[in-house]
């Protein structure tokens, strides 16, 4: 599910099951992050969907990455893998205007 940076932050910051997923390079990981990232690379493929197979699929999960292209495909791939709820940060880190710390 799409959200609007306003949505996806104020949502994320409220839920105590929340968990804020980096799906981006680790280069763009290390240049900024949204506070309180994890980091899983979707260009690692299988690499990819083996490390989110060990996330808790109790969790609620806030995607992000550059553009919103990249975490729109995690949360697809997500749902199918069983994950009943990640949102995808519209516009990614490029449009946030929220926080952004160092890693």
């Amino acid at each position: 599910m799409n959200l609007n940076q306003n949505e996806w932050w104020e949502n994320a910051q409220a839920d105590s099951n929340a968990v804020i997923l980096d799906v981006r390079t680790a280069d763009e990981y290390n240049r900024g992050i949204i506070p309180g990232a994890v980091n899983i690379d979707i260009y690692k493929g299988q690499g990819f969907i083996d490390e989110v197979e060990k996330l808790d699929k109790t969790k609620n999960y806030y995607v992000y990455c550059a553009a919103g292209a990249r975490s729109g495909q995690a949360c697809n791939i997500m749902n199918q893998l069983g994950f009943a709820n990640a949102y995808n940060l519209a516009g990614g880190i490029t449009q946030w205007q929220g926080p952004v710390t160092a890693p």
